[in-house]
């Protein structure tokens, strides 16, 4: 299996736990880190807009990607949220294996 991170980003932390809880739960993803405190500066409906947000990063395999998508789209509360998944290249091979076995059915 392909290992994939994915990026998102979401409003506050709040948010940003319960769509990590949840993925985790579901086996989507393996593992989530969140990351608190990141200012954005974004292009939005023809104007400059700056706000704070939360980096979410998954550990998950290719073919889990689709439904974690569809999974985070259905809990986020933006209209238009961020999610991009970024093939792994390489890794500590046992991590990868641990990767891949916890998004197992």
């Amino acid at each position: 299996m392909q290992p994939q991170i994915v990026y998102m980003t979401t409003g506050d932390l709040a948010e940003a736990r319960r769509i990590g809880r949840t993925l985790v739960e579901e086996r989507l993803a393996a593992c989530v880190n969140i990351i608190d405190g990141m200012r954005a500066v974004y292009r939005w409906e023809g104007e400059v807009q700056e706000g704070a947000e939360v980096v979410v990063i998954a550990k998950t395999v290719a073919a889990k990607v689709d439904p974690l998508v569809a999974r985070v789209k259905a809990l986020h509360s933006y209209a238009c949220c961020c999610v991009l998944a970024l093939p792994v290249a390489a890794g500590n091979p046992p991590f990868l294996d641990w990767i891949a076995a916890e998004v197992a059915p």
